[in-house]
């Protein structure tokens, strides 16, 4: 069993890209598929389903590289953790390395980037960033 669905999430897709994998599969949930969603808004995921096989529910997520094959994700560090949640404001939400990267935030309208968020003028929990 996993504490932490999100950090599990990231890993998966990181290591899934190290080896070069083109889709990696992982246990379905509706916050789960709503992180990978914004991740694909974001351009660092082709794709993001829902399957069903034989009653498990299941997410799979297609990778996306860049033109010289590497993978699109270079580094992810997650910031909010089960033992500690941290939260920001709308007014707070700055470029994650100069511009190159995104905040993923959870959010009362849903889970945004935080560019998204800013736009919105709302703020929630910061989960990750990655770039």
């Amino acid at each position: 069993m996993v504490n932490d669905p999100v950090g599990d999430l990231v890993a998966r897709i990181r290591n899934a890209g190290a080896l070069g994998k083109a889709s990696v599969s992982m246990p379905h949930s509706s916050f789960q598929a709503a992180v990978a969603d914004a991740l694909v808004s974001a351009g660092y995921l082709k794709s993001a389903a829902k399957r069903s096989k034989k009653g498990r529910k299941t997410l799979d997520v297609e990778l996306a590289y860049r033109e010289d094959g590497s993978h699109a994700i270079s580094g992810a560090k997650r910031l909010s953790k089960p033992g500690r949640r941290l939260y920001i404001p709308s007014a707070d939400i700055f470029p994650v390395k100069f511009g190159r990267g995104s905040l993923i935030l959870s959010t009362p309208q849903g889970v945004l980037t935080g560019e998204e968020a800013r736009r919105r003028r709302v703020g929630g929990e910061q989960l990750f960033i990655i770039w």
